[in-house]
Protein backbone atom coordinates (compact mmCIF):
# COMPACT_ATOMS: atom_id res chain seq x y z
CA UNK A 1 0.00 0.00 0.00
CA UNK A 2 3.27 2.10 0.78
CA UNK A 3 4.07 1.90 -3.02
CA UNK A 4 0.63 3.56 -4.18
CA UNK A 5 0.41 6.32 -1.81
CA UNK A 6 4.04 7.39 -2.95
CA UNK A 7 2.87 6.88 -6.85
CA UNK A 8 -0.47 9.04 -5.89
CA UNK A 9 2.33 11.54 -3.94
CA UNK A 10 4.23 11.69 -7.33
CA UNK A 11 1.44 11.84 -9.60
CA UNK A 12 -0.17 15.42 -7.62
CA UNK A 13 3.04 16.67 -7.69
CA UNK A 14 3.86 15.78 -10.97
CA UNK A 15 0.39 16.25 -12.41
CA UNK A 16 1.35 19.02 -14.31
CA UNK A 17 3.94 16.86 -16.65
CA UNK A 18 1.90 15.14 -19.50
CA UNK A 19 4.61 12.82 -19.91
CA UNK A 20 5.47 12.09 -16.21
CA UNK A 21 2.04 11.08 -15.51
CA UNK A 22 1.81 8.68 -18.45
CA UNK A 23 5.34 6.94 -16.86
CA UNK A 24 4.17 7.43 -13.37
CA UNK A 25 0.87 5.72 -14.56
CA UNK A 26 2.47 2.70 -16.59
CA UNK A 27 5.08 2.33 -13.51
CA UNK A 28 1.80 1.98 -10.95
CA UNK A 29 0.32 -0.59 -13.23
CA UNK A 30 4.32 -2.31 -13.68
CA UNK A 31 3.82 -2.30 -9.93
CA UNK A 32 0.07 -3.53 -9.42
CA UNK A 33 0.67 -6.36 -12.10
CA UNK A 34 3.55 -7.74 -9.44
CA UNK A 35 1.43 -8.61 -6.77
CA UNK A 36 0.00 -11.70 -6.22
CA UNK A 37 -3.56 -12.59 -5.81
CA UNK A 38 -5.22 -15.33 -4.04
CA UNK A 39 -8.03 -16.73 -6.11
CA UNK A 40 -11.17 -16.11 -4.62
CA UNK A 41 -10.11 -14.24 -1.21
CA UNK A 42 -10.22 -10.98 -1.25
CA UNK A 43 -7.72 -8.80 0.83
CA UNK A 44 -3.81 -7.63 0.14
CA UNK A 45 -4.85 -4.27 0.35
CA UNK A 46 -6.34 -2.87 3.80
CA UNK A 47 -8.65 -3.32 6.29
CA UNK A 48 -11.57 -2.06 3.73
CA UNK A 49 -10.39 -2.88 0.36
CA UNK A 50 -9.35 -5.67 -1.47
CA UNK A 51 -8.72 -7.86 -4.42
CA UNK A 52 -9.24 -11.09 -5.42
CA UNK A 53 -8.19 -12.21 -9.05
CA UNK A 54 -11.40 -10.72 -11.23
CA UNK A 55 -10.82 -7.27 -9.59
CA UNK A 56 -7.09 -7.80 -9.77
CA UNK A 57 -6.95 -7.89 -13.26
CA UNK A 58 -9.78 -5.25 -13.85
CA UNK A 59 -7.78 -2.95 -11.90
CA UNK A 60 -5.00 -3.38 -13.83
CA UNK A 61 -6.56 -3.00 -17.32
CA UNK A 62 -7.73 0.71 -15.73
CA UNK A 63 -4.45 1.90 -15.06
CA UNK A 64 -3.25 0.61 -17.99
CA UNK A 65 -6.09 2.28 -20.42
CA UNK A 66 -5.99 5.32 -18.61
CA UNK A 67 -1.85 5.59 -19.38
CA UNK A 68 -2.79 4.75 -22.89
CA UNK A 69 -5.57 7.40 -22.49
CA UNK A 70 -3.13 10.10 -21.90
CA UNK A 71 -0.77 8.93 -24.71
CA UNK A 72 -3.85 9.26 -27.14
CA UNK A 73 -5.03 12.64 -26.14
CA UNK A 74 -1.70 14.45 -27.16
CA UNK A 75 -4.21 17.11 -28.97
CA UNK A 76 -5.08 18.16 -25.79
CA UNK A 77 -1.85 19.06 -24.39
CA UNK A 78 -0.69 20.59 -27.72
CA UNK A 79 -3.33 22.91 -28.43
CA UNK A 80 -3.26 23.89 -24.44
CA UNK A 81 -6.97 22.94 -23.95
CA UNK A 82 -7.10 23.30 -20.31
CA UNK A 83 -4.70 19.85 -20.42
CA UNK A 84 -4.03 20.48 -16.11
CA UNK A 85 -7.92 19.84 -15.84
CA UNK A 86 -8.18 17.21 -18.29
CA UNK A 87 -5.03 15.04 -16.62
CA UNK A 88 -7.05 15.98 -13.19
CA UNK A 89 -10.18 14.10 -14.54
CA UNK A 90 -8.83 11.22 -15.94
CA UNK A 91 -6.68 10.64 -12.47
CA UNK A 92 -9.99 11.01 -10.60
CA UNK A 93 -11.62 8.64 -12.69
CA UNK A 94 -9.05 6.50 -12.08
CA UNK A 95 -9.41 6.30 -8.72
CA UNK A 96 -13.03 5.81 -8.76
CA UNK A 97 -12.34 2.85 -10.58
CA UNK A 98 -9.87 1.56 -8.50
CA UNK A 99 -11.95 2.25 -5.28
CA UNK A 100 -14.78 0.11 -7.01
CA UNK A 101 -13.28 -2.88 -8.12
CA UNK A 102 -11.26 -3.07 -4.81
CA UNK A 103 -14.65 -2.16 -2.17
CA UNK A 104 -15.49 -5.12 0.51
CA UNK A 105 -18.68 -3.48 1.09
CA UNK A 106 -21.64 -3.37 -0.99
CA UNK A 107 -22.60 0.53 0.01
CA UNK A 108 -18.95 1.84 -0.54
CA UNK A 109 -18.73 -0.17 -3.94
CA UNK A 110 -22.15 1.54 -4.88
CA UNK A 111 -20.77 5.24 -3.77
CA UNK A 112 -17.23 4.69 -5.83
CA UNK A 113 -19.70 3.07 -8.71
CA UNK A 114 -21.99 6.26 -9.41
CA UNK A 115 -19.06 8.67 -8.81
CA UNK A 116 -17.35 7.26 -12.07
CA UNK A 117 -19.94 9.31 -14.00
CA UNK A 118 -18.86 12.70 -12.68
CA UNK A 119 -15.32 12.74 -14.34
CA UNK A 120 -17.18 11.01 -17.34
CA UNK A 121 -19.51 13.90 -18.06
CA UNK A 122 -17.28 16.27 -17.11
CA UNK A 123 -14.72 15.33 -19.77
CA UNK A 124 -17.34 14.76 -22.46
CA UNK A 125 -19.34 18.35 -21.58
CA UNK A 126 -15.58 19.51 -21.70
CA UNK A 127 -13.34 18.25 -24.42
CA UNK A 128 -16.62 16.80 -26.63
CA UNK A 129 -17.18 18.04 -30.13
CA UNK A 130 -20.27 19.14 -31.12
CA UNK A 131 -22.59 20.72 -29.12
CA UNK A 132 -25.12 17.76 -29.15
CA UNK A 133 -22.71 16.55 -26.25
CA UNK A 134 -24.24 18.18 -23.65
CA UNK A 135 -27.80 15.38 -24.72
CA UNK A 136 -25.58 12.83 -24.79
CA UNK A 137 -24.33 13.79 -21.00
CA UNK A 138 -27.63 14.13 -19.78
CA UNK A 139 -28.58 11.09 -21.80
CA UNK A 140 -26.11 9.03 -19.64
CA UNK A 141 -26.57 10.82 -16.21
CA UNK A 142 -30.23 10.05 -16.13
CA UNK A 143 -30.11 6.56 -18.25
CA UNK A 144 -27.53 5.92 -15.14
CA UNK A 145 -29.51 7.51 -12.62
CA UNK A 146 -32.86 6.13 -13.23
CA UNK A 147 -31.31 2.51 -12.64
CA UNK A 148 -29.32 2.89 -10.23
CA UNK A 149 -31.96 4.31 -7.59
CA UNK A 150 -34.04 1.25 -6.77
CA UNK A 151 -30.18 -0.54 -6.27
CA UNK A 152 -29.69 1.80 -3.35
CA UNK A 153 -32.86 0.83 -2.42
CA UNK A 154 -32.78 -2.92 -2.73
CA UNK A 155 -29.19 -2.40 -0.75
CA UNK A 156 -30.83 -0.90 2.32
CA UNK A 157 -33.39 -3.82 2.27
CA UNK A 158 -30.28 -6.01 2.38
CA UNK A 159 -28.69 -4.31 5.21
CA UNK A 160 -31.73 -4.28 6.94
CA UNK A 161 -32.25 -8.27 6.37
CA UNK A 162 -29.46 -9.18 6.83
CA UNK A 163 -27.09 -7.13 9.02
CA UNK A 164 -24.22 -6.78 6.71
CA UNK A 165 -23.12 -5.04 3.76
CA UNK A 166 -19.73 -7.11 3.56
CA UNK A 167 -20.02 -8.55 0.40
CA UNK A 168 -19.49 -12.41 0.66
CA UNK A 169 -21.50 -12.59 3.89
CA UNK A 170 -24.60 -10.46 3.02
CA UNK A 171 -27.78 -13.06 2.37
CA UNK A 172 -30.93 -12.61 1.61
CA UNK A 173 -33.44 -14.11 3.62
CA UNK A 174 -36.11 -16.19 2.71
CA UNK A 175 -39.24 -14.11 1.50
CA UNK A 176 -41.95 -15.01 -1.26
CA UNK A 177 -40.87 -15.17 -5.16
CA UNK A 178 -42.45 -12.05 -5.89
CA UNK A 179 -40.71 -10.13 -3.50
CA UNK A 180 -37.66 -11.64 -4.08
CA UNK A 181 -38.02 -11.28 -8.12
CA UNK A 182 -38.64 -7.62 -7.64
CA UNK A 183 -35.87 -7.19 -5.25
CA UNK A 184 -33.93 -8.98 -7.75
CA UNK A 185 -34.90 -6.96 -10.46
CA UNK A 186 -34.29 -3.49 -9.01
CA UNK A 187 -30.72 -5.02 -7.69
CA UNK A 188 -29.88 -6.36 -11.25
CA UNK A 189 -31.30 -3.37 -13.46
CA UNK A 190 -28.54 -0.80 -12.73
CA UNK A 191 -26.00 -3.33 -13.91
CA UNK A 192 -28.02 -4.03 -16.77
CA UNK A 193 -27.91 -0.16 -17.95
CA UNK A 194 -24.22 0.01 -17.26
CA UNK A 195 -22.88 -3.18 -18.86
CA UNK A 196 -25.06 -1.93 -21.37
CA UNK A 197 -28.04 -4.59 -22.39
CA UNK A 198 -29.99 -4.15 -25.60
CA UNK A 199 -33.01 -1.47 -25.17
CA UNK A 200 -31.57 0.32 -22.33
CA UNK A 201 -28.32 0.85 -25.08
CA UNK A 202 -28.92 4.56 -26.35
CA UNK A 203 -27.07 6.09 -23.89
CA UNK A 204 -23.85 4.49 -25.07
CA UNK A 205 -23.49 5.64 -29.05
CA UNK A 206 -24.70 9.16 -27.67
CA UNK A 207 -21.90 8.77 -25.55
CA UNK A 208 -19.15 7.79 -27.71
CA UNK A 209 -20.23 10.16 -30.61
CA UNK A 210 -19.55 13.06 -28.56
CA UNK A 211 -16.97 11.86 -26.39
CA UNK A 212 -13.59 13.24 -26.78
CA UNK A 213 -11.37 10.18 -27.30
CA UNK A 214 -10.18 9.89 -24.16
CA UNK A 215 -13.73 9.81 -23.24
CA UNK A 216 -14.45 6.98 -25.55
CA UNK A 217 -11.14 4.86 -25.11
CA UNK A 218 -11.61 5.17 -21.09
CA UNK A 219 -15.60 4.40 -21.02
CA UNK A 220 -14.74 1.50 -23.59
CA UNK A 221 -11.94 0.02 -22.26
CA UNK A 222 -13.23 0.09 -18.22
CA UNK A 223 -16.57 1.93 -17.78
CA UNK A 224 -18.25 -0.92 -19.19
CA UNK A 225 -16.67 -3.70 -17.29
CA UNK A 226 -18.54 -1.72 -14.19
CA UNK A 227 -21.51 -3.26 -14.90
CA UNK A 228 -20.28 -6.68 -15.49
CA UNK A 229 -18.08 -6.88 -12.26
CA UNK A 230 -20.89 -5.99 -10.44
CA UNK A 231 -23.43 -8.76 -11.68
CA UNK A 232 -20.58 -10.55 -10.84
CA UNK A 233 -20.95 -9.78 -7.06
CA UNK A 234 -24.97 -8.93 -6.74
CA UNK A 235 -25.57 -12.68 -8.53
CA UNK A 236 -24.95 -15.18 -6.08
CA UNK A 237 -27.28 -12.91 -3.40
CA UNK A 238 -30.23 -13.94 -6.32
CA UNK A 239 -28.83 -17.63 -7.06
CA UNK A 240 -32.45 -19.29 -6.62
CA UNK A 241 -34.23 -16.53 -8.15
CA UNK A 242 -31.58 -15.64 -10.69
CA UNK A 243 -31.97 -19.08 -12.22
CA UNK A 244 -35.35 -18.77 -12.91
CA UNK A 245 -35.36 -15.77 -14.70
CA UNK A 246 -31.71 -16.62 -16.54
CA UNK A 247 -33.93 -17.11 -19.68
CA UNK A 248 -35.24 -13.58 -19.96
CA UNK A 249 -31.46 -12.24 -20.01
CA UNK A 250 -30.13 -14.80 -22.45
CA UNK A 251 -32.69 -14.14 -24.55
CA UNK A 252 -32.52 -10.52 -24.99
CA UNK A 253 -28.70 -10.86 -24.80
CA UNK A 254 -28.30 -12.98 -27.65
CA UNK A 255 -31.37 -11.52 -29.83
CA UNK A 256 -30.28 -8.20 -29.22
CA UNK A 257 -26.91 -8.90 -29.98
CA UNK A 258 -27.81 -9.97 -33.61
CA UNK A 259 -30.41 -6.85 -33.62
CA UNK A 260 -27.12 -4.52 -32.68
CA UNK A 261 -24.94 -6.36 -35.31
CA UNK A 262 -27.28 -5.27 -37.97
CA UNK A 263 -27.51 -2.01 -37.24
CA UNK A 264 -23.57 -1.93 -37.21
CA UNK A 265 -23.76 -2.84 -40.77
CA UNK A 266 -25.57 0.15 -41.78
CA UNK A 267 -23.61 2.83 -40.01
CA UNK A 268 -21.47 5.58 -41.64
CA UNK A 269 -19.98 7.18 -38.35
CA UNK A 270 -17.15 5.31 -37.31
CA UNK A 271 -17.48 5.68 -33.99
CA UNK A 272 -21.31 4.87 -33.91
CA UNK A 273 -19.56 1.65 -35.73
CA UNK A 274 -17.78 0.91 -32.75
CA UNK A 275 -20.11 2.01 -29.76
CA UNK A 276 -22.96 -0.47 -31.25
CA UNK A 277 -20.07 -3.11 -31.54
CA UNK A 278 -19.75 -3.04 -27.70
CA UNK A 279 -23.37 -3.46 -27.08
CA UNK A 280 -23.06 -7.01 -29.31
CA UNK A 281 -20.04 -7.97 -27.57
CA UNK A 282 -21.79 -7.26 -24.00
CA UNK A 283 -24.62 -8.96 -25.25
CA UNK A 284 -23.04 -12.18 -25.15
CA UNK A 285 -21.35 -11.20 -22.07
CA UNK A 286 -24.18 -10.82 -20.29
CA UNK A 287 -25.63 -14.15 -21.39
CA UNK A 288 -22.10 -15.64 -20.01
CA UNK A 289 -22.76 -14.31 -16.49
CA UNK A 290 -26.23 -15.49 -16.74
CA UNK A 291 -25.98 -19.06 -17.23
CA UNK A 292 -24.13 -19.58 -13.98
CA UNK A 293 -21.34 -21.48 -15.31
CA UNK A 294 -17.49 -21.77 -14.92
CA UNK A 295 -17.37 -21.58 -18.55
CA UNK A 296 -19.57 -18.39 -19.02
CA UNK A 297 -18.00 -16.83 -16.53
CA UNK A 298 -14.22 -17.00 -17.37
CA UNK A 299 -15.49 -16.41 -20.91
CA UNK A 300 -17.00 -13.25 -19.66
CA UNK A 301 -14.19 -12.02 -17.87
CA UNK A 302 -11.60 -12.91 -20.85
CA UNK A 303 -14.05 -10.72 -23.05
CA UNK A 304 -14.53 -8.07 -20.61
CA UNK A 305 -10.40 -7.54 -20.76
CA UNK A 306 -10.37 -8.21 -24.34
CA UNK A 307 -12.65 -5.97 -25.56
CA UNK A 308 -11.62 -3.25 -23.36
CA UNK A 309 -8.44 -3.18 -24.97
CA UNK A 310 -9.48 -4.04 -28.48
CA UNK A 311 -12.31 -1.07 -28.68
CA UNK A 312 -10.11 1.11 -26.98
CA UNK A 313 -7.24 0.76 -29.54
CA UNK A 314 -10.21 0.67 -32.74
CA UNK A 315 -11.30 4.74 -31.29
CA UNK A 316 -7.93 5.87 -30.74
CA UNK A 317 -7.64 4.66 -34.40
CA UNK A 318 -10.74 6.23 -35.10
CA UNK A 319 -9.30 9.48 -33.60
CA UNK A 320 -6.04 9.52 -35.08
CA UNK A 321 -8.39 9.37 -39.02
CA UNK A 322 -10.49 12.39 -37.60
CA UNK A 323 -7.45 14.70 -36.35
CA UNK A 324 -5.95 14.31 -39.93
CA UNK A 325 -9.45 14.26 -41.92
CA UNK A 326 -11.36 16.25 -39.73
CA UNK A 327 -14.65 13.86 -40.49
CA UNK A 328 -15.53 10.47 -38.83
CA UNK A 329 -18.17 9.54 -41.90
CA UNK A 330 -16.86 6.36 -43.41
CA UNK A 331 -18.59 7.71 -47.18
CA UNK A 332 -15.56 10.76 -46.37
CA UNK A 333 -12.80 9.19 -44.69
CA UNK A 334 -12.18 6.18 -46.80
CA UNK A 335 -9.43 4.87 -48.89
CA UNK A 336 -6.98 5.95 -46.12
CA UNK A 337 -4.53 3.02 -46.97
CA UNK A 338 -3.45 5.23 -50.08
CA UNK A 339 -2.46 8.09 -47.26
CA UNK A 340 -1.54 6.46 -44.25
CA UNK A 341 -0.37 2.65 -45.49
CA UNK A 342 1.82 2.07 -42.14
CA UNK A 343 -2.01 2.64 -40.00
CA UNK A 344 -3.60 0.23 -42.02
CA UNK A 345 -1.60 -2.75 -40.86
CA UNK A 346 -2.64 -1.60 -37.25
CA UNK A 347 -6.34 -1.24 -38.98
CA UNK A 348 -6.24 -4.73 -39.67
CA UNK A 349 -4.60 -6.03 -36.83
CA UNK A 350 -7.07 -4.34 -33.94
CA UNK A 351 -10.28 -5.11 -36.70
CA UNK A 352 -8.93 -8.62 -36.14
CA UNK A 353 -9.49 -8.59 -32.42
CA UNK A 354 -12.60 -7.00 -32.60
CA UNK A 355 -14.13 -10.13 -35.07
CA UNK A 356 -12.26 -12.63 -32.76
CA UNK A 357 -9.61 -14.03 -34.76
CA UNK A 358 -6.97 -16.03 -33.30
CA UNK A 359 -4.74 -15.35 -31.73
CA UNK A 360 -6.17 -12.68 -29.71
CA UNK A 361 -7.93 -12.86 -26.45
CA UNK A 362 -11.50 -12.38 -27.95
CA UNK A 363 -11.44 -15.91 -29.34
CA UNK A 364 -10.84 -17.69 -25.98
CA UNK A 365 -13.43 -16.04 -24.21
CA UNK A 366 -16.01 -16.21 -27.37
CA UNK A 367 -15.74 -19.74 -27.45
CA UNK A 368 -15.77 -20.25 -23.43
CA UNK A 369 -19.17 -17.82 -23.63
CA UNK A 370 -20.57 -19.98 -27.13
CA UNK A 371 -19.84 -23.21 -25.20
CA UNK A 372 -21.67 -22.26 -22.18
CA UNK A 373 -24.56 -20.81 -23.94
CA UNK A 374 -25.07 -23.26 -26.04
CA UNK A 375 -24.64 -26.19 -23.57
CA UNK A 376 -27.41 -24.17 -21.77
CA UNK A 377 -29.99 -24.52 -24.11
CA UNK A 378 -29.20 -25.96 -27.95
CA UNK A 379 -31.72 -23.81 -29.38
CA UNK A 380 -29.39 -20.45 -28.87
CA UNK A 381 -27.32 -22.43 -31.08
CA UNK A 382 -28.69 -20.41 -34.20
CA UNK A 383 -28.59 -16.87 -32.98
CA UNK A 384 -25.14 -17.24 -31.16
CA UNK A 385 -23.82 -18.54 -35.09
CA UNK A 386 -25.43 -15.36 -36.23
CA UNK A 387 -24.43 -13.16 -33.73
CA UNK A 388 -20.55 -14.89 -34.64
CA UNK A 389 -21.14 -14.31 -38.34
CA UNK A 390 -22.33 -10.72 -38.59
CA UNK A 391 -19.62 -9.58 -35.81
CA UNK A 392 -17.17 -10.63 -38.73
CA UNK A 393 -19.02 -9.17 -41.24
CA UNK A 394 -19.48 -5.06 -39.59
CA UNK A 395 -15.96 -5.23 -38.80
CA UNK A 396 -14.89 -6.40 -42.82
CA UNK A 397 -17.58 -3.74 -43.57
CA UNK A 398 -15.34 -1.45 -41.26
CA UNK A 399 -11.75 -1.84 -42.72
CA UNK A 400 -12.92 -2.24 -46.05
CA UNK A 401 -14.42 0.96 -46.74
CA UNK A 402 -12.30 2.72 -44.46
CA UNK A 403 -9.15 1.86 -46.05
CA UNK A 404 -10.15 0.81 -49.60
CA UNK A 405 -12.18 2.91 -52.44
CA UNK A 406 -11.94 6.06 -53.96
CA UNK A 407 -10.44 8.87 -51.09
CA UNK A 408 -11.84 12.43 -50.96
CA UNK A 409 -10.85 14.65 -52.81
CA UNK A 410 -10.23 17.57 -51.10
CA UNK A 411 -7.44 15.30 -49.20
CA UNK A 412 -3.54 15.57 -51.15
CA UNK A 413 -1.63 14.10 -48.25
CA UNK A 414 -1.42 13.83 -44.49
CA UNK A 415 1.20 12.47 -41.62
CA UNK A 416 0.97 8.55 -41.62
CA UNK A 417 1.55 8.20 -38.22
CA UNK A 418 4.15 9.32 -35.32
CA UNK A 419 6.24 7.18 -33.27
CA UNK A 420 3.84 8.13 -30.26
CA UNK A 421 0.79 6.86 -32.03
CA UNK A 422 2.41 3.58 -33.13
CA UNK A 423 3.44 3.10 -29.60
CA UNK A 424 -0.01 3.68 -28.37
CA UNK A 425 -1.36 1.16 -30.65
CA UNK A 426 1.00 -1.13 -30.19
CA UNK A 427 0.48 -1.18 -26.03
CA UNK A 428 -3.42 -1.64 -27.09
CA UNK A 429 -2.11 -4.72 -29.41
CA UNK A 430 0.58 -6.36 -27.11
CA UNK A 431 -1.34 -7.57 -24.19
CA UNK A 432 -4.41 -8.38 -26.43
CA UNK A 433 -2.46 -11.18 -27.94
CA UNK A 434 0.10 -11.72 -25.25
CA UNK A 435 -2.67 -12.54 -22.66
CA UNK A 436 -3.84 -15.69 -24.64
CA UNK A 437 -0.18 -17.35 -23.72
CA UNK A 438 -1.48 -17.32 -19.99
CA UNK A 439 -5.03 -18.43 -20.98
CA UNK A 440 -5.37 -20.92 -18.71
CA UNK A 441 -4.64 -18.66 -16.06
CA UNK A 442 -7.58 -16.32 -17.47
CA UNK A 443 -9.87 -19.15 -17.39
CA UNK A 444 -9.56 -19.81 -13.89
CA UNK A 445 -9.93 -16.29 -12.71
CA UNK A 446 -13.63 -17.21 -12.45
Amino acid sequence: MLKFVLLTMLMTVSVSSWVGIQVLLFLSSFLFGMMTVNGFFMGNLTMSLGVDSISYILILLSFWITALVMGGSQKVYDNMNFSFMFSIMNLLLLLSLVLTFSCLDYLMFYICFESSLIPTLILILGWGYQPERLQAGVYMLFYTLFASLPLLVSLLGLYSSGGTLIIGLSQIVNCSLLVSGVWYFSTVFAFIVKLPMFMVHLWLPKAHVEAPVAGSMILAGVLLKLGGYGLLRVLPLFLKVGSKFSWVWISVGVVGGVVVSLMCLRQTDVKALIAYSSVAHMGLVLCGLMVFSWWGLGGAVAVMIGHGLCSSGLFCLANMAYERVGSRSLLISKGLLNFMPSMALWWFLLSAGNMAAPPTLNLLGEISLIISVVSWSSFSVVMVGLLSFFSAAYTLYMFSLSQHGKFFNSLFSCCSGKVREYLVLMLHWLPLNAMILKSGLLVQLA
